[in-house]
This record gives structure tokens, sequence and C-alpha cells, in this order.
């Protein structure tokens, strides 16, 4: 059923929820509230929460519902309840399942462009500066945590140099009192086997160089002062924009010229620092605001979208919030989480609705959480956690570290770490055979259980996945050491090598350096 957008606009739709029928979709910050329970509401306009966020319902009896802008959504006992939609919506009832709910939807609304990401993110793991630098980013120490990485036995990949590498926001250039010379260290970084990304935003210092610029060009965002009706020509006053490190004004992607501005500055960046792609953060529609006026009018989600195009550019790229833009070759990591096992056992369900949403090219986040908000105070942190967040993201379809094993865990925990990233290489031909396939048919490398068994009782389940449609994973996400696992029909054969008939439900110890993995031999 297609509606017509006139008639559809701002009204409310009401959609009977079938007998045993379970939906996924919207945020993937809330993917551990689904499937959805009665009560649970969400209006997408101008709030991704934190992360990726696509316009797209998808539910266990094959149904999907799409629009191209934001709508709410609520579950009320046997309805689902669909308002404030921003343009038409299409209900779809083609499908039998989730697998082709999500298929049909793929298809038709964001097909895969048959173009990948930057390989190395997904054939090694990716190190990020930020928790052992936070703010205080620089030459030497960029270079002692790379060094440090070889020295411990990791394998060099993508590292990426985090935020406060410049002056202030919306210059580009490396500042002169923390490296000496930024173009040597990257290419000192090179040289170490690595690739470099480079942390960017789209916000812009007040009263600087940059800033009095951009308002002289009007490539920012402006402020209507609260007349609606306010004609971009006449804009004057920027808007300023609170976000986590302050106030700032925010570039106007909806003009061409802000686009070719960021791109021509990314692009000196590459040239002159020899830097490989970038770190694309914030970007969130919550940062947009309502009162916004910008050169073509466009919701707080679009100008998160099109945050997202410029990451086109760049093969090695990665982004934490997003509107829409499934199918293209962007990363897309999950938002920080806290150093806890409450936040650890997101990463699974987190991950697979990303799937769902038509992001595969996915990162967890930075192993043993990337809320450095959570780490302060911790004289320790909890070496089994940092261990299981490893394991959990090992078989993912990337692993990014940040805080460094080595500083934090013991010998015997370190190896553990170094273990998984072991068991990791093991899978990487298979990974990197995922990656491909997602690549032209759209299908999730890390699939949720519901999604690769239909209607085998499987929607509730959200500590473990599947690597494709031939591994099973169980990573242990609590504080301890016997693991409950779910295997579907067919025979499973374990890592330990004991074969298991399914369906089942087992229980296994899980020693401190095991990462459960059950390979489909039969079906």
């Amino acid at each position: 059923m297609l509606c017509t957008a006139g008639a559809q606009l701002y009204a409310q739709t009401s959609v009977a929820i079938k007998d045993g029928e379970k939906w996924y979709g919207g945020a993937v910050n809330e993917a551990h509230l689904m499937p959805f329970k009665d009560g649970y509401s969400l209006d997408m306009y101008g709030d991704t929460r934190g992360n990726q966020a696509v316009p797209l319902l998808v539910s266990t009896k094959g149904r999907f519902i799409w629009s191209e802008e934001p709508f709410k959504f609520t579950f009320e006992k046997n309805k689902l309840v669909i308002s404030n939609a921003k343009s038409a919506l299409t209900i779809d009832s083609a499908g039998k399942n989730l697998r082709e709910a999500f298929s049909n939807a793929s298809k038709r609304f964001f097909p895969s462009k048959n173009k990948l990401p930057d390989t190395l993110l997904f054939s090694k793991p990716q190190y990020n500066t930020w928790i052992e630098l936070v703010y205080n980013q620089n030459q030497k120490d960029i270079l002692s945590y790379a060094r440090a990485i070889i020295d411990n036995g990791f394998p060099p990949g993508v590292i990426m140099i985090d935020d406060n590498w410049a002056d202030y926001y919306g210059r580009f250039d490396f500042r002169s009192d923390r490296f000496a010379n930024a173009a040597a260290m990257v290419d000192t970084l090179h040289s170490l086997g690595f690739k470099v990304m480079l942390w960017v935003s789209p916000f812009v210092s007040p009263d600087t160089e940059v800033f009095r610029e951009l308002l002289a060009k009007k490539l920012l965002l402006f402020d209507n002062g609260g007349d609606a009706t306010k004609p971009w020509a006449k804009a004057e006053k920027p808007a300023i924009i609170s976000w986590w490190n302050g106030y700032s004004s925010v570039l106007d992607f909806t003009n061409p010229e802000a686009m070719q501005w960021f791109h021509g500055r990314l692009d000196h960046m590459v040239k002159t620092y020899h830097l490989d792609g970038f770190k694309f953060d914030a970007g969130d529609a919550d940062f947009y605001p309502t009162n916004g006026l910008s050169f073509k009018k466009a919701t707080p989600n679009e100008h998160s979208r099109l945050w997202g195009e410029l990451g086109l550019y760049y093969p090695l790229n990665e982004y934490r919030a997003m509107w829409k833009m499934g199918g293209e070759p962007l990363v897309q990591r999950l938002r920080d989480k806290k150093h806890n096992w409450e936040d650890l056992q997101k990463l699974i369900p987190h991950l697979t609705t990303a799937g769902l949403l038509g992001y595969q090219f996915t990162c967890p986040d930075m192993i043993g959480g990337g809320e450095y908000g959570s780490f302060i105070g911790k004289d320790k942190l909890d070496e089994q956690l940092v261990v299981r967040s490893a394991q959990c993201s090992a078989l993912m379809p990337m692993m990014q570290f940040s805080v460094a094993p080595w500083r934090v865990l013991s010998k015997q925990n370190l190896a553990a770490v170094k273990k998984a990233v072991d068991i990791r290489a093991k899978y990487t031909p298979y990974i990197m055979q995922l990656v491909k396939t997602a690549a032209t048919t759209g299908e999730p490398i890390a699939r949720s259980m519901e999604y690769e068994f239909p209607n085998q009782g499987f929607t509730n389940v959200q500590g473990q996945f599947m690597l494709g449609s031939k591994y099973l994973v169980a990573p242990m996400i609590a504080n301890g050491s016997t693991k409950t696992v779910y295997l579907p029909k067919g025979t499973w054969r374990s890592d330990l090598g004991k074969i298991h008939k399914g369906p089942a439900k087992i229980e296994t110890e899980v020693a401190a350096d095991r990462l459960p993995v059950f390979e489909l031999i039969k079906n």
C-alpha cells in the first residue's frame, strides 16, 4: 500500500499488528529494546538517539514501513501507530519473515552500490587514540602508542587520531604546539604499517578567522530568530549550537559551496599531511535546531544525511551519527559505550539491528568502552570486561581498540585479548567474503538469530549472532563463566570440537580466553 503524499503528510496511520508479529527498526541505539514492546514510542524528527537511524520498520511477518522523511511511531496494544509523517508512507506486506522484509525494503529504497570502504578496516584491528590521550592529542604520544601496538604483538592496521589536533574547530591544520612535524609523523606511521585517519566534525568555533570567513560567505547554518517565514537571503545571525565541546556554529551542507569548502579542506589535509581518511564525528540530527535557516529548506535529519555524503569521497571513513545512507560504502560505528557489563550486552543487538537498517559496514564501539566519562575515577579497569569486550568484537565486521590492553591488563588477560585477535585472523577470509557480498547484495554480515532462522523462537535472543550463514558466535558478555547458547535446527560443531544436534539450549563453560563459535555443518 502506497499512501499518497498529500493525504498522508501529517495524517495518522494505524497498522494492526498480526498475531505473533514482532517489529524492529528506527534507531540503532534503541536496539536493546527490540523487538518493540507495548508503549514504546519514538519521533525520529531531529532525534536519531546519538547514532544511526533510518525511517524504516521491519517485522517478523515480512512487512516493512518506509518513508523518505522522519516519522513518529508508537506501539499501542495490538496497533502500530504512525504519526507526524513528513512524506508519504510505504507499507509493504510482500514478505514472509524478517529477512524478506529487509531484502524487499533494501532493494527498493537503499540498494547496495557495489562499493566497499577501505578493506583494511575489516582485515586488521583498528586503533583509536581517544581513551589513551583524550584531548591531549600530540605527535610524541601518538607515535608511542603506535609503536607500543607493534611492540606488544598486535598487527598494525588503521590508526585514528582523535579530537583536539587543531587550534580550533574549523581550522584544518595541525596545532604547532603539539605537532612539530605532522606530515613526518604520518609518514612514520605509514612506515610502521598503519593507515591514518583523522577526527573531524562539521562545527566551527565562533569568533575565529575561519568563522568570520564562512559567515561572510553565508556557508553556516543561520538562526531564523523565531520567524519561520524569514527567507535565507535575509539571514544575518548564525545558529550557535550547544554540543559536548561547548558552543559552535555549524556548516550548512545544503549549500553546495559549503560542501565544496569542507571537501577542499579535507583534501588539503590529505595533500599536506599525507592522511588516508577521516573519522566523521558529530553530524547528529539533534544538533541541527528546528529554528535553523539553511540555504535549502531541510529537516534536521536531512542535514545529518548530507554530512554522510562527504564520506563518499574517502574510502577510509567512519561515522557515528547518520540518517539513511544505507547501502553506501560508509563505515558506521556504534555509539560510545560505557565501561560496564550492561553496555557490553548492547553490542550484539545494536550491531545486528544496524544491519537490518542497511548499515553492513559496521564497527562495534571501542573495546572496553569508548565513553570516556565512565573511565574517570577508576584506578583499575575491569580486566575481565576488557577481555570479553575484545572477544565480542572479534568476529564482528570490525574490531577497534582504544584503551591500550598492554597498559591495563595482566599478562594472562593480555594473552586472552591477543588470542581474540588471532581468532579474528583465522576467520578473516570468511569475513572478507561476507563484506564483498554485502557490497553487492546488501545482505548483513552480522545477523540476528531471527533474521537467519526465522520463526524458530529467536526474537528475544540478544546474546549471540550469526556471522554470515555459517557461524554462530556466542561471546561471554556477562560477568561469569557459564553461557547459555540457543542452537537452531541442524548439526553444529563447537570451537571445542563437540557435535551438537539442534534445536537445543545448551550450557557451556567459557574459559577466560575462549570465544564460543558453533559452525553449522548440516542443515
